[in-house]
């Protein structure tokens, strides 16, 4: 269980894209699977139901040989199942979930909340990420450098995008 004394985690990144098209990201299957995950990994999206206790279940897949080098040496599954719950949905405005880690070998299962606001500000849309921070100090900096890495990915689809 995360330690309630300890920070949240804030990210913010601005992309040159519209809301319409960062929201898509996030919120559809081929958005999701475009981006999502940090470098080395792929996702594929097994349902979506997006609605407050609705469910985004989903296969990441290290891709990479040094990650999944890294993946094994660690103990930890090349593919991980993920379930998140979606808490909050404001189209184009928020979005919040929670997610259960239970990836962690040798950790007990827990949940880890997150919040995504979406603000457009001319051609551009400011991206705040809000999360609970993880079990300790070391996956905390993976789950941080994991979501930085993630949203370099979202950057460059939305930059490829027509």
């Amino acid at each position: 269980m995360t330690d309630p004394h300890r920070a949240r985690i804030t990210i913010e990144r601005t992309f040159r894209a519209t809301i319409d098209a960062v929201w898509d990201c996030w919120t559809t299957p081929a958005g999701l699977e475009a981006w999502w995950g940090p470098e080395g990994f792929t996702t594929r999206v097994l349902s979506l139901d997006l609605r407050p206790g609705g469910e985004l279940r989903y296969e990441m897949t290290a891709t990479d040989p040094q990650t999944i080098a890294f993946m094994r040496s660690a103990g930890m599954p090349v593919t991980t199942s993920v379930r998140l719950t979606y808490t909050a949905i404001e189209p184009r405005t928020r979005l919040a979930y929670v997610n259960v880690a239970d990836f962690v070998p040798g950790v007990a299962p827990y949940d880890v909340a997150t919040e995504v606001a979406f603000r457009a500000d001319g051609p551009n849309v400011h991206l705040t990420i809000v999360s609970d921070p993880m079990h300790d100090d070391e996956w905390t900096a993976r789950m941080t450098a994991g979501h930085q890495s993630q949203l370099g990915k979202l950057e460059r689809h939305l930059a490829d995008a027509p």
